[in-house]
């Protein structure tokens, strides 16, 4: 049986007898500015990754819900490097194998399916951050929280039976879509959802969200 590039990492962790860590909800794995020797790759749970402004606001800069590399890798010779972004886990617990950055990267120039990995990493984010800065140039804020529900939907979407619609199976908090949507109050989050209740495009079940009309919100998503 064939591996994929994320079984193959995960894989190569456990050969290397990289440590596994586990850290409980709201727990931080990695803070913004803070020096760090350390590789994580999450192997089981859920994190959000962000920053903190100039004014003192966090802004959302994704969530992570697979397993994949957490901290950006940055140099393959520095032994320290500053973290460019939080890690709160997100999930009831997180696990992460922790593995010095030089070693990682040594593990890397060796290894030709481990070094495709990182540059598939790199060629991914890049292509979020861009996406990422259309959606908050171009777009309203009701453009941009449609989008990003969207991309709820391909996180922790669950179709439900009987064309009920789309369980996005995760509690996410209107202070999070405004942290992600860089938007300012949360009531303006909250009007949005409401109206777009109204609409008949999401619902709200038991502290989550519904999506009743996915086209609806897939028109909102940048070209």
């Amino acid at each position: 049986m064939v591996m994929n590039r994320t079984e193959y990492l995960l894989n190569q962790m456990e050969a290397a007898h990289a440590p596994v860590i586990t850290k409980k909800r709201h727990t931080y794995l990695t803070y913004h500015g803070l020096e760090e020797t350390n590789a994580y790759i999450l192997k089981r749970g859920i994190v959000k990754n962000s920053i903190i402004l100039q004014d003192g606001r966090e802004f959302n800069l994704s969530y992570i819900a697979k397993p994949d590399v957490i901290s950006l890798l940055r140099d393959e010779i520095s032994k320290d490097t500053d973290q460019p972004f939080n890690v709160r886990i997100e999930s009831d617990t997180a696990e992460f194998y922790k593995i010095d950055r030089v070693t990682f990267w040594q593990m890397v120039n060796k290894d030709d399916e481990l070094n495709n990995y990182v540059k598939e990493y790199y060629r991914t984010k890049l292509s979020e951050n861009i996406l990422r800065s259309q959606q908050m140039i171009m777009g309203s804020k009701h453009d941009v929280v449609c989008t990003f529900m969207n991309q709820l939907v391909g996180l922790f979407g669950k179709r439900l039976p009987e064309h009920q619609g789309i369980l996005i199976d995760f509690v996410v908090t209107n202070l999070d879509i405004a942290g992600f949507c860089g938007i300012n109050s949360r009531s303006s989050v909250t009007r949005i959802l409401s109206d777009l209740r109204a609409e008949g495009i999401i619902d709200i079940v038991d502290h989550k969200f519904v999506v009743k009309n996915i086209n609806f919100l897939r028109d909102y998503v940048p070209m």
